[in-house]
């Protein structure tokens, strides 16, 4: 009799296990990293990096509405894939997943209050909105926390 837990533990591969472009993609996602700045597999994305195969060669890339750059090309898929892991998880902003932007101070206050109970990792950052007088405050949840605030989500 299996309980599950085994498997799924099973499923997981460590990032030194990761050798192919779609164990990747299943490791990016297992560990809740946001797919909108990264194509992997093929993936639309408006800007952000991706790899993929080209001929019997393998492209690292940047992409920028519609004009793609080709930074890296590997002669393996296992030298790609490593190649993306890092750069990805070099990335402090790689697996922030955006929560929502707040003009008002006190629900800032009110969702991190709400983000340190349920024990969820998060950063905020303030940026200019509609000038440099209107200042927005945005919060992003790190990783797999995202599974915990679903109901925090502006606009879900």
């Amino acid at each position: 009799m299996h309980t599950g837990v085994f498997e799924t533990l099973c499923d997981l591969k460590r990032e030194t296990d990761i050798e192919t472009i779609s164990e990747l993609e299943k490791w990016l996602k297992d560990n809740c990293y946001p797919m909108h700045g990264y194509s992997i597999s093929g993936n639309a994305i408006y800007e952000g990096y991706g790899l993929e195969k080209n001929g019997g060669r393998f492209q690292w890339f940047y992409t920028e509405r519609g004009h793609k750059q080709v930074l890296e090309i590997f002669a393996t898929e296992k030298e790609a894939v490593a190649h993306a892991l890092h750069q990805i998880k070099s990335d402090e902003h790689a697996n922030r997943n955006y929560i929502g932007m707040y003009k008002c101070d006190k629900e800032v206050e009110e969702i991190v209050s709400e983000l340190k109970k349920r024990g969820v990792a998060y950063v905020t950052d303030k940026i200019p909105y509609g000038g440099s007088q209107d200042r927005r405050t945005r919060i992003f949840v790190l990783g797999c926390g995202i599974k915990k605030v679903k109901d925090l989500i502006q606009n879900a």
